[in-house]
């Protein structure tokens, strides 16, 4: 893609232009932390820069290339959705998602910490994976984010609320953008965000290929990988993209990179009522997670509509299918809090669209995906 402007946060390409422009890269960092303090800040109020650093931020970058179009709250104040719009003209929803991680238990005791903020970022305008149960995948693949525009989701977010944990679960495939994403991240966790890798969690539908570098590229990163059924018919008959991974050569990965990383894996299952939520998959799912560190997380399908082929299960059969789990295979599993229905922010929802405002019941703070990561 071509730009008049990059983003300041294209990190790769602003340290070439400063090594190509005799810079010190130092002055980097500190321009980011301007940046995120003062978003609509123009390059001549920067002080203490070099001469040439200012003529050539003026001429092929800007402080932020995307804006915030709109922010909509959930109706009880848990979820709130950001719409930004590219400079391009596209748009992508990030979501923050406010948690109390106090409010969850290990091993009968209480978590530290308290309340504090996740962010779910897009990679992609569309994705081109195409699952029959995601709102994301209607619109289609229309283009790669920057890194950039990864960061600057972040950059926004922030200004609304404290961002502690980072997850790749909005718009996209993650690792069909890989070097973008492997670029957004590494700047993430340096200065002067910092955002700890442990806090960061990637989710693939499990592009094999990516998978393999994965953990060298961003080592100490959680992997999430969207599983959605235990065998491979009904993987592709819910996920089309599944046929080009197939779940042995998935599974393979997955253990090299387990061996590789040493980390648990988190597993997303997402439940559709007579589709994968019978007890048969539920064995199925255990004996193939059996012998990997995993924690599942079942997730309540989120209606994408009146024309949704789908249902959601029951609480009876979720409860039965993460039963199984636990006692017959002693896999940890747990069951997603929904969070953002009422604005169109919950898992599989995200399409570009501004929902109206809808009534909910009061949802408290719950536990997000990172906390259950023990090390």
């Amino acid at each position: 893609m071509t730009y008049d402007y990059r983003s300041v946060f294209d990190g790769g390409i602003i340290r070439a232009e400063f090594e190509k422009a005799g810079i010190k890269q130092h002055f980097i960092p500190l321009i980011w932390k301007y940046v995120i303090e003062n978003p609509n800040c123009e390059w001549d109020e920067f002080p203490s820069l070099p001469s040439a650093a200012y003529s050539l931020l003026r001429s092929k970058f800007k402080p932020l290339t995307s804006t915030l179009h709109s922010v909509v709250d959930s109706s009880d104040d848990v979820t709130t959705k950001l719409l930004v719009k590219l400079q391009n003209g596209g748009f992508v929803e990030a979501v923050i998602m406010r948690y109390d991680s106090s409010l969850g238990k290990y091993n009968g005791k209480p978590r530290p910490g308290g309340p504090r903020s996740t962010l779910c970022i897009s990679s992609q305008v569309g994705c081109k994976m195409g699952c029959n149960f995601c709102a994301t995948g209607t619109m289609g693949f229309k283009s790669n984010l920057s890194s950039g525009e990864i960061v600057e989701q972040l950059v926004h977010a922030s200004r609304l609320s404290n961002i502690r944990n980072v997850v790749f679960m909005g718009m996209g495939e993650p690792l069909n953008n890989y070097a973008a994403l492997v670029e957004a991240v590494r700047i993430m966790t340096g200065l002067p965000f910092q955002v700890s890798p442990k806090r960061i969690t990637v989710s693939t539908v499990g592009i094999v290929h990516a998978i393999n570098k994965f953990h060298s590229d961003l080592p100490g990163l959680n992997l999430a990988v969207s599983l959605h059924a235990p065998v491979q018919d009904v993987r592709c008959q819910i996920m089309p993209a599944a046929r080009a991974f197939p779940l042995e050569k998935l599974m393979n990965a997955l253990k090299e990179y387990q061996k590789n990383s040493q980390q648990k894996i988190f597993i997303e299952y997402i439940m559709l009522d007579g589709v994968n939520d019978e007890e048969q998959h539920a064995h199925q799912l255990g004996k193939l997670l059996e012998t990997f560190q995993v924690v599942v997380n079942l997730i309540p399908f989120n209606p994408i509509g009146s024309a949704s082929q789908f249902r959601t299960s029951g609480d009876n059969k979720v409860s039965s299918f993460q039963k199984i789990l636990r006692g017959s295979y002693n896999i940890r599993t747990t069951v997603r809090k929904q969070m953002g229905q009422d604005i169109s922010g919950a898992c599989g929802q995200l399409v570009v669209n501004l929902p109206d405002k809808m009534s909910a019941k009061s949802t408290p703070p719950v536990t997000d995906i990172e906390d259950l990561c023990i090390r």
